[in-house]
């Protein structure tokens, strides 16, 4: 199929090819609205009780949920003003999902080689007043693997990472640090400026963290912000050319993997360069462990050093609000990956 198609193959419905429970119809690669019908091949098919479901791309939420309240659509993404307004009501859903927002320090730099700055500015950032300026259902991380994605004997993985490391919001301890930093770097002050997306949530991520880290270490930091276009993010996170990152990632499958391997010293992602060499060894390990019970404790022991000297910095886990009709039953929301599961979805009468 691919030599079939060629360079079109991926670009439009009909150059895909499907095996799951729905095939996608109707999008050309550009048009806002396409449909998800019955697969007929699919080996399960008699399990899978709806013969459609419509997309709609609508760009802005108001419009959506103005549509959801008028019977037009049956879910919506809500904004976070919205959240703050509908949470509670009928219909309103939240689905969790295994993302990840964390800071990367472009550590080709000396002031971000030096592990007390950055352990200063995770301490500096209280994450709940951080959230609230955000709105929605966001939580606050406590490690780079987030909450939900896994669990090891029965304890969610995150928890046990996060049990002894501390990035509890510390503004003495902040303080120290960052004088001490500053001591080592034969410095008085320091100015960075921190790079993210022009998205209206994006630029108050930034402000939040601008005046949480100005309040901290008042004179001697300067923080300024740099927002631009997601893909102009993406290339200058990629050449390095930031001081730090407002970054994310989602889990691909669920496994604390999908994100460790991220920052292990050669991985393409791993935008900041920070490099720790048993932190490489455990990585390496764990995927040659003779054990479950071993792996679990390498991938454990990793995450520690990872969280312990701040090579990133976690801020939030990222939960999206919805409002979903209450007769559309049996959506699963699959955590890794981000996307509505649809094979037993009905609609009860």
């Amino acid at each position: 199929v691919v030599e079939k198609y060629g360079s079109k193959y991926g670009t439009a419905s009909k150059y895909f090819v499907y095996d799951g429970p729905f095939k996608q119809e109707g999008w050309t690669g550009s048009n806002l609205s396409w449909k998800l019908v019955k697969n007929d091949d699919y080996w399960d098919k008699k399990a899978v009780k709806l013969d459609k479901i419509t997309y709609q791309v609508v760009k802005d939420t108001n419009t959506g949920y103005n549509l959801f309240q008028s019977g037009k659509l049956d879910g919506t993404l809500l904004s976070a003003e919205q959240t703050k307004q509908l949470k509670g009501q009928k219909n309103y859903t939240v689905f969790h999902e295994s993302t990840t927002f964390y800071l990367q320090y472009n550590q080709t730099k000396e002031e971000f080689k030096n592990a007390n700055i950055r352990k200063a500015i995770s301490l500096a950032i209280n994450r709940k007043d951080y959230l609230k300026v955000l709105g929605g259902e966001n939580t606050a991380a406590t490690s780079v693997t987030p909450v939900g994605l896994t669990k090891v004997n029965g304890k969610d993985f995150q928890s046990i990472v996060s049990d002894k490391t501390d990035m509890t919001y510390n503004k003495a301890k902040a303080k120290e640090l960052f004088n001490k930093g500053l001591q080592e770097l034969g410095k008085d002050k320091l100015e960075f400026a921190i790079l993210t997306d022009d998205t209206d949530t994006a630029k108050k991520s930034v402000e939040a963290l601008q005046s949480q880290l100005k309040e901290a270490f008042g004179d001697k930091v300067t923080v300024n912000t740099q927002t631009v276009p997601f893909k102009t993010r993406l290339s200058r996170s990629t050449n390095g050319d930031f001081d730090v990152v407002l970054s994310a990632w989602g889990a691909d499958f669920a496994d604390p993997i999908s994100f460790l391997d991220l920052f292990t010293s050669n991985n393409e992602q791993n935008n900041g360069k920070w490099s720790n060499a048993e932190y490489d060894k455990l990585i390496a390990a764990s995927k040659n462990a003779n054990s479950a019970s071993d792996r679990w404790s390498d991938l454990e022991k990793a995450e520690k050093i990872l969280l312990q000297d701040q090579g990133v910095t976690p801020l939030y886990y990222r939960n999206q609000a919805w409002m979903v009709n209450d007769k559309v039953k049996g959506i699963i929301y699959n955590t890794a990956g981000a996307n509505l599961n649809f094979k037993d979805t009905y609609i009860a009468k």
